[in-house]
């Protein structure tokens, strides 16, 4: 590989020494998120719909690509941890040539599938000609995305998340700039619109996947090489689909969950799913802390786990907690605070603030919850518990987020606010079963690395 000046990562690692930059990474990519949406706002009605049912298709791609990239994260870290650097180039190259193929099959099928989906969402005569466009392009990328995913990945377990955080700055300069040359710039007169926002997109992310390799071999990270395949290791292959699966199986019962729950709202009115909507964007940042926290600590976990330091890992979990918890309370509370004048930021509808404000008291409680189930999932999965976190999110979000959602939301009257109590007792009940399951230690054994632990 190389020499090179490791980044030791270790019970003494800092929290924010991680959380930091990815704090800022996380929050600019919430920004790239929502800036394909807000520029279109401004250029077409029909647009931004248009994109909005893209975008449904393409988070659920996403999901497939995270198969890998979740397991990449654990395998790296425990492998790391263990000192095991012989078989670093093996790992990083199995990761990325196995997603890159998981991604040009999926953009290829999804594209081919277009037409159908496009029906399928019964997406109006309007919208489609824009979101089938706009899929074709940034879903014909799609493999971008799922080598960007493993790259991010690699570089944090090592260390290096500052590079994220300026890699997902650039994108967003580039991303914004593109969109402007193309709605309101010198190409405007091409008329490309959502095409041109598309182009934009996907022309970010591949030149942010080309960063993340020049970084990769300027910080002697290691080297991608087929030859490093030889032998085939079809037994870690196996291992890292058995991680990441149940991970994609969450995140997709989670989001099936959730739309679930829209649906609930949907019944409501207007005014209801437009409050759920903008509360959802003011939540969107206030838990970017907690978030960035997590899956800091799970780098570490993982380290720790791979090291054999059971112990200093179960410790360090708890330490994260006393930090994340207390910053989230008082993010949420000051949400709750100022949405009576955040909220004026998107409409002056006084009915839809008052419901925003039920909304955003109920989610302090919300945010207590997730804050433990972002904690202790993440370090679950990092100490190759992954299955538990699985049954628990099917069992607590259909069996309690979904009936409680609807028994105070719809059938006692509540309304919005009442969808968002049965998803607070879902991420309280959960989070607080999944901090016993790390407090009982159950995890200990799962490690990834053939390495025997200290207690």
């Amino acid at each position: 590989m190389g020499k090179k000046k490791n980044i030791i990562i270790d019970e003494k690692t800092p929290l924010l020494f991680l959380a930091g930059p990815m704090f800022l990474e996380l929050f600019l990519n919430t920004m790239l998120n929502n800036v394909d949406t807000l520029m279109l706002s401004h250029y077409d009605q029909y647009a931004v719909g248009a994109v909005g049912n893209a975008n449904i298709i393409l988070f659920m791609m996403n999901i497939f690509f995270n198969v890998i990239g979740t397991a990449t994260a654990v395998v790296v870290a425990q492998y790391l941890g263990a000192k095991r650097f012989d078989k670093m180039n093996m790992i990083y190259t199995l990761s990325i040539a196995v997603n890159f193929v998981i991604g040009a099959v999926l953009s290829g099928a999804f594209c081919l599938a277009n037409p159908l989906i496009m029906s399928f969402l019964n997406v109006s005569p309007e919208m489609r000609p824009y979101s089938m466009i706009y899929l074709y392009i940034v879903g014909g990328g799609g493999f971008l995305t799922a080598v960007f995913n493993v790259m991010v990945q690699i570089l944090r377990c090592n260390g290096h998340t500052k590079i994220g955080m300026w890699v997902s700055f650039a994108i967003n300069i580039i991303n914004i700039g593109g969109n402007y040359l193309f709605l309101y710039g010198p190409f405007a007169f091409l008329g490309m619109g959502v095409e041109g926002v598309a182009i934009s997109t996907i022309g970010a992310r591949f030149l942010a996947v080309i960063a993340l390799f020049v970084f990769f071999y300027a910080t002697k990270t290691g080297k991608v090489s087929l030859r490093s395949l030889r032998p085939f290791p079809r037994k870690l292959l196996i291992q890292m689909i058995k991680i990441g699966l149940p991970t994609a199986g969450e995140n997709l019962t989670y989001n099936l969950y959730q739309t679930t729950l829209l649906s609930f709202v949907n019944s409501m009115g207007n005014d209801a799913v437009n409050a759920r909507a903008y509360c959802n964007t003011l939540i969107s940042f206030a838990i970017i802390f907690s978030n960035a926290c997590a899956m800091s600590t799970q780098i570490i976990t993982g380290h720790l786990v791979g090291a054999g330091k059971s112990e200093q890992a179960y410790k360090r979990v708890f330490k994260t907690l006393r930090t994340s918890m207390p910053i989230t309370i008082a993010l949420v509370s000051i949400n709750a605070l100022l949405c009576r004048y955040t909220l004026q930021l998107f409409t002056d509808n006084q009915n839809i603030i008052a419901l925003g404000q039920m909304i955003m008291i109920v989610d302090i409680f919300v945010e207590i919850g997730r804050c433990l189930n972002m904690t202790f999932v993440c370090s679950l999965k990092a100490a190759g518990a992954f299955i538990f976190p699985l049954l628990m999110g099917i069992l607590c979000n259909w069996g309690l987020g979904l009936t409680t959602g609807y028994v105070v939301g719809v059938a006692m009257g509540v309304g919005v606010a009442g969808i968002f109590v049965g998803t607070a007792a879902d991420e309280c009940i959960r989070g607080l079963i999944v901090m016993y399951y790390w407090y009982k230690k159950k995890w200990v054994g799962k490690s990834v690395v053939e390495k025997k632990t200290v207690l």
